[in-house]
């Protein structure tokens, strides 16, 4: 039996009320990981719509030979997307409940719960002279009202429309305390549940990333060549958390002030809600009584700057999306050094529940851009609602280096084979690979690569020196941030004449190969060409690298297992919060005593005593492969000291790493027509009044919500189905979509009331669009 994870990259859009869809989307992300935690461990299965997606999972088993767990691990967001990706991340980390946010969206994300004490009319005939404007924005012909909303709830609508206009003037109408007490109150809400354990295996990495504009800006350092350093303002303020998943549910992904902070944030929409300022959560803090403990850290990390010149207190942030409305560049760099237990397929999915913008039609594009709408557009639409090319094209280079990195393995590979078959005789790969014989075997192999590069080896050794410093460089940077400097390169600096001065200004020995010194540096510091290594190992057990048909999939799939056993090793050694206090103590002083950070890291990673474990690990593991099978490893593993020369200078010292493709898909209104065409305009009423609409009616919200979790239904089960190699037939994968339709509606009728005829009207598109009968079964 295959084993995949589908890993979910998920970056959510901004929308202001649209975020109600977003929460119904984000529920169907949530509760196909449940099933998939639960069909990963075998638990019964639950009813509704996660019984649909367990039942999904299991045909795949069953029918495709292929065991998949659904892993969502990444969470971006901007504005209303923001506030969905803090709340998924921490049910996803905590393995609390996302269900009682449903009814705290559809019962407080309205006009009249938003809206600051302060700013509501007093009484009824308050602003007397706006009452005039109210009624000919309500009441005229062809009017938002009139046209779009439904006969049963446009007396509310108006009723909300007249209060917020005649309200505060000139000054945000809605309250930010009040906001963020709604989203440190969702938080409590979620933990009130019974605890479960969390979505993603123990010791799994999870990132939350939310975009932040800070109003007034700050000024970051970068370097020129004349002046060497010059200053500029900067306004994007990413607020990030990352962690690794605990093993016991219940605890939070980070302090819920700094959840509350982050959401609130990211999504003070311009206008509407005032600036965030810290002194916002500081009173909320007080209010609740809950001790922000972390407070200077929290600060220390995300607003650096700020705290450096003492006016973190002032620090304005308004809405994410202002200056990045869809945050990619947060979750490629997450992608960073993630580790993986089985094969991989890995997707960037982003929601976007207007992918047609503004909903313009044909005459608005012809008609002369007006006066206001010059002003508007320049202000606010057009910075925030800007292409995703550039991240996207950044992605599908990734993918280009990932098929010529295959290109160039697959060129090399019978040279090599070849190589080590004359290094050492056809017969080595019957002998019994023990601990001893692979040690020996390596460093034979390792001295023979680099004699036989000639010239070419000291290009690979100056680039594998470059790359361990570089790293060595944001390893103490990242321990030691007191230091606040602009950048790792004053510390790689530092660190190159240290070692310079120990004899590593010349690499390579007179005769051929490394020197000494430079083979005790690789040897003490080179996690890189470990990790490499053992990720190569990785891929020739992959069915889409390289096919043999007479190795059973299961015994791929154990070796694999091994593989990354041994992996995990090295990256426990990768992040510079695993090197302990001891490392971090030695780091502050790195500019004084670089000697003794490298002492420090040589003593405290113990590289070669890993190396050891691994080697012990590795021989057990060829000692239960069959012939074929451990002899294309044994190839691989004394041959990649040759791969690796040929390639790292040519990879951006990226070399052979698990660098597979990433996949991109969306999930909007337009993807998912399974029963209903038309889009966003056919289904979503929250894009009324500039997509504020559903802030001023509960069927609006209830209808939105409804749809999101239909359209991210659709969505999740055409992305699974997508992971399998072999066609899933049309026809299953459309039983089970009605399957899930019908579940959602089910689990919803005594909730949404509100819309009288709303999920009666899906029941019947289902069956129509759908029907139950002979090609579904």
């Amino acid at each position: 039996m295959r084993q995949k994870e589908l890993r979910i990259a998920l970056v959510c859009y901004g929308g202001v009320s649209l975020a109600v869809y977003m929460h119904g989307v984000t529920k169907e992300v949530w509760k196909l990981a449940r099933a998939s935690r639960a069909f990963h461990e075998g638990t019964v299965a639950e009813s509704g719509v996660q019984g649909v997606y367990r039942a999904l999972l299991e045909h795949i088993e069953q029918q495709h030979d292929l065991k998949l767990r659904v892993l969502p691990d990444i969470l971006t967001g901007a504005s209303a997307g923001g506030i969905n990706a803090v709340f998924l991340a921490q049910a996803i980390h905590s393995g609390q409940s996302l269900e009682p946010l449903t009814d705290l969206w559809l019962d407080f994300a309205d006009v009249d719960q938003l809206l600051d004490p302060d700013a509501r009319p007093m009484w009824r005939f308050a602003k007397f002279w706006a009452q005039p404007i109210a009624w000919w924005l309500l009441t005229r012909p062809g009017n938002a009202v009139s046209e779009s909303v439904a006969v049963e709830t446009r007396a509310e609508v108006r009723r909300k429309v007249s209060r917020f206009i005649r309200g505060r003037w000139f000054e945000p109408p809605f309250s930010g305390l009040g906001f963020s007490r709604l989203l440190f109150d969702a938080l409590g809400t979620m933990a009130q549940d019974p605890k479960e354990t969390p979505l993603l295996p123990p010791g799994h990495p999870i990132d939350l990333f939310v975009t932040a504009t800070d109003f007034r800006g700050y000024m970051e350092l970068l370097r020129l060549n004349s002046p060497p350093i010059v200053e500029e303002s900067e306004h994007r303020l990413p607020i990030s958390f990352s962690t690794k998943v605990p093993s016991a549910g219940g605890h939070d992904l980070a302090d819920k002030l700094e959840l509350t902070l982050a959401a609130r944030a990211t999504a003070s929409f311009p206008g509407a809600f005032p600036p965030l300022h810290l002194r916002e959560i500081d009173r909320l803090s007080h209010e609740v009584a809950h001790e922000w403990t972390h407070r200077a850290a929290f600060l220390e990390r995300v607003m650096p700057v700020h705290v450096r010149h003492h006016n973190s207190e002032h620090v304005a942030l308004i809405d994410g999306s202002v200056l990045i409305n869809a945050p990619f560049e947060g979750a490629i760099a997450a992608l960073q050094s993630r580790p993986a237990q089985r094969e991989v397929d890995r997707r960037f999915v982003y929601i976007d529940p207007r992918p047609d913008r503004f909903g313009l039609t044909d005459e608005d594009h012809t008609s002369p851009v007006g006066f206001f709408s010059a002003i508007f557009g320049s202000l606010s639409t057009i910075p925030r609602e800007q292409p995703i090319r550039d991240n996207l094209e950044a992605l599908e280079q990734q993918s280009r280096e990932a098929e010529r990195l295959r290109r160039i393995i697959d060129g090399l590979q019978p040279d090599v084979e070849r190589a080590v078959e004359k290094l050492f005789g056809r017969t080595l790969f019957f002998d019994r690979p023990t601990t001893k014989r692979l040690k020996a075997w390596r460093n034979k192999a390792q001295q023979a690569a680099a004699h036989d590069a000639g010239y070419a080896f000291q290009a690979y050794a100056q680039t594998k020196f470059t790359g361990i410093v570089e790293h060595l460089g944001e390893l103490v940077l990242d321990a030691a941030p007191s230091l606040k400097m602009v950048d790792s390169k004053p510390i790689a600096d530092r660190l190159r004449f240290a070692l310079h001065n120990r004899g590593l200004d010349d690499l390579t020995h007179i005769s051929g190969g490394a020197s000494a010194d430079a083979i005790g540096f690789f040897r003490t510091h080179d996690l890189g060409f470990r990790v490499r290594r053992l990720r190569l190992l990785a891929r020739r057990l992959a069915r889409d690298w390289e096919e043999d048909p007479d190795i059973p999939d299961h015994v791929l799939e154990d070796a694999r297992g091994q593989i990354y056993a041994i992996l995990a090793l090295y990256f426990n050694k990768e992040a510079a919060r695993q090197e302990g206090d001891e490392f971090a103590r030695c780091a502050v002083n790195v500019m004084l005593d670089p000697d003794a950070v490298l002492d420090c890291l040589a003593t405290t990673r113990l590289l070669p005593e890993v190396d050891d474990t691994a080697e012990e690990m590795l021989a057990e593991a060829l000692e239960k492969m069959p012939a074929n099978l451990r002899r294309r490893m044994l190839l691989t593993y004394l041959g990649f000291p040759f791969y690796d020369v040929a390639t790292l200078p040519l990879l951006r010292n990226e070399g052979i790493t698990e660098f597979d493709p990433v996949k991109v898909d969306r999930i909007s209104p337009d993807d998912a027509r399974s029963i209903r065409e038309g889009g966003t305009k056919a289904t979503l009423r929250g894009t009324e009044l500039y997509n504020f609409g559903a802030f001023f009616s509960r069927a609006y919200r209830e209808n939105d919500y409804l749809w999101g979790r239909l359209h991210g239904a659709e969505r999740m089960i055409d992305l699974i189905c997508s992971t399998v190699q072999t066609d899933l037939h049309h026809a299953a994968s459309q039983r089970f979509k009605r399957d899930a339709f019908i579940a959602i509606l089910d689990e919803e009728e005594g909730r949404l009331t509100i819309s009288h005829n709303l999920i009666a009207t899906i029941r019947q598109e289902i069956d129509i669009r759908l029907p139950l009968n002979a090609d579904l079964k």
